[in-house]
């Protein structure tokens, strides 16, 4: 069993303040921001709840504390992100959250120069920018060896043509890195990224695509168009944008997926108290076996989610090859995201299929985690080429 230290479970009982707080600003616990909502704005993003976010300090956790961040390794992150997802029914702020933290800061801490740090990352930690990454494009989705975006260097700058899609936080970040090919032939060594404002001009996002969960965490395509770049924006340096893909995949995943580990956590808690007092036919539906195997399939799969992500994260953090460990974390979570959110509208039956119970939203949020980081698919054939296969 890991075992937290005192520093560590003070930063987790202020997130959990924090979550708090949030439910007091935004109003009923279980009813999350979305499109419409009072404090949104017509893309469904909680401008309100990000001041809040902002004061948390949680979007500099991991960052060099020189330039305001809080310098905490990769298991205290984790630690405080699960916390986050217990407490915040706001499924779309917590992913806009990890998504600011993992896709822009990530890259911009391991790999920026000192003046790209200087410049943005201590912005990125105190919340005033909002970041994204652009990767997949409309042809080639997970493949993302097959970008056709393209930077070709013109003096002391790099222009960018083409489109992305599926950009989370697309229309309200300040700040996007960008996958770009330099070299049409390089394979992985012929993608760079790039460090983009999102006011350059040649750049531009379009509308928010509607979605069937995490509502309030907005997502476009982005297009450039001429888009120049300096080209001390690069990120990396050239040809190693790929590389640095892989790393900031590993981190997106582990923090992502531990924010679903913290929602999966309050579901099964959520069910536990329902199945011991509502009652059917004289008894506790928790005293029926449909009922409590429902509760005890949840749980294992609550802690087998916990304990290969916490684990995979302490290997990362200690230089190992954890790329496997990754796949199969994220497979394993996603789906038992999916599984915890169809049982728990099982468990509280017609109740559950109400909307006023926000279980629905909660399912169609998993259902996202299927998807994004990689498709389930995707990581059984990554899984099974690294088995050899």
């Amino acid at each position: 069993m890991r075992t937290w230290t005192e520093e560590q479970l003070a930063l987790r009982d202020g997130m959990e303040q924090w979550c708090r707080d949030l439910d007091t600003t935004a109003g009923a616990p279980d009813t999350p921001d979305a499109p419409g909502a009072p404090g949104t704005d017509e893309q469904g993003f909680p401008h309100h709840a990000w001041k809040l976010v902002r004061s948390s300090g949680i979007t500099g956790l991991p960052f060099d504390p020189a330039r305001g961040g809080a310098g905490a390794s990769l298991l205290t992150t984790m630690f405080v992100l699960e916390a986050l997802g217990r407490g915040c029914r706001d499924g779309g702020l917590s992913f806009s959250v990890a998504t600011t933290l993992c896709s822009t800061g990530v890259p911009l801490e391991h790999f920026g120069t000192e003046e790209l740090k200087d410049r943005y990352l201590t912005r990125m930690c105190s919340g005033d920018l909002i970041g994204a990454h652009a990767i997949s494009e409309p042809d080639t989705g997970s493949d993302a060896l097959s970008m056709r975006t393209g930077a070709v260097r013109d003096g002391d700058t790099y222009v960018l043509n083409g489109s992305k899609s599926f950009v989370t936080n697309g229309p309200i970040a300040d700040v996007v890195v960008v996958y770009a090919r330099t070299r049409p032939a390089g394979g992985p060594l012929g993608i760079t990224a790039f460090l983009v404002d999102t006011d350059t001009p040649g750049f531009s996002s379009g509308r928010p695509v509607k979605k069937m969960g995490l509502s309030s965490s907005p997502m476009s395509e982005l297009y450039f168009d001429d888009c120049r770049v300096p080209a001390d924006r690069v990120i990396g340096g050239i040809g190693r944008g790929y590389l640095l893909l892989e790393h900031v995949m590993k981190w997106e995943i582990l923090c992502s997926f531990i924010i679903n580990v913290g929602e999966m956590q309050h579901r099964f808690e959520r069910c536990l108290e329902y199945a011991r007092t509502r009652t059917q036919f004289g008894r506790p539906i928790g005293s029926y076996q449909a009922i409590s195997h429902k509760l005890v399939d949840m749980r294992i799969r609550l802690d087998t989610a916990r304990r290969w992500l916490y684990d995979t994260g302490e290997r990362l953090a200690a230089g190992e090859d954890v790329t496997m460990d990754v796949a199969i974390g994220k497979l394993l979570t996603s789906e038992a995201n999916v599984a915890s959110g169809l049982a728990a509208i099982q468990i509280f039956g017609g109740n559950g299929y109400m909307s006023e119970y926000g279980l629905d939203r909660e399912l169609a949020n998993a259902v996202g985690s299927t998807l994004y980081s990689g498709t389930t698919e995707i990581q059984y054939n990554r899984i099974s080429s690294l088995l050899g296969l």
